[in-house]
């Protein structure tokens, strides 16, 4: 079903990091870059060619849309992204999977569970 966004999931990790990077603000793709670095304390990076060709697919999916910049004006050498309340849905649908898969995680982990004697 297309309204569903649990048929969205799982994410990809380059998705779900746009994703959260555009839910704080409207971007321009190397302000996604920046964004996604700080989220990630530096361990994730997106490169040019993957940002655009996800921005694509995911402008496709109707997860994010271009937009004019925040200001109004048109910048010819930005563009700026905005998520979309489908994408919003698709994100929370996604951290809330993922919280169920920490909890079951924290139960299974050898240091949570009780020692047998």
């Amino acid at each position: 079903m297309r309204d569903d966004p649990a048929q969205q999931l799982p994410l990809t990790p380059a998705t779900l990091h746009i994703l959260l990077a555009l839910a704080g603000e409207d971007l321009h793709g190397y302000g996604i870059m920046q964004e996604v670095l700080r989220q990630s304390e530096g361990k994730y990076k997106l490169g040019p060619g993957t940002l655009y060709d996800n921005l694509q697919r995911l402008s496709d999916q109707r997860l994010v849309e271009e937009i004019a910049t925040p200001d109004g004006e048109q910048e010819a050498r930005r563009r700026y992204y905005r998520l979309t309340t489908w994408g919003q849905s698709v994100l929370t649908a996604e951290v809330s999977r993922l919280e169920r898969v920490v909890k079951d995680a924290k139960l299974r982990l050898p240091a949570n569970k009780p020692r047998r004697a």
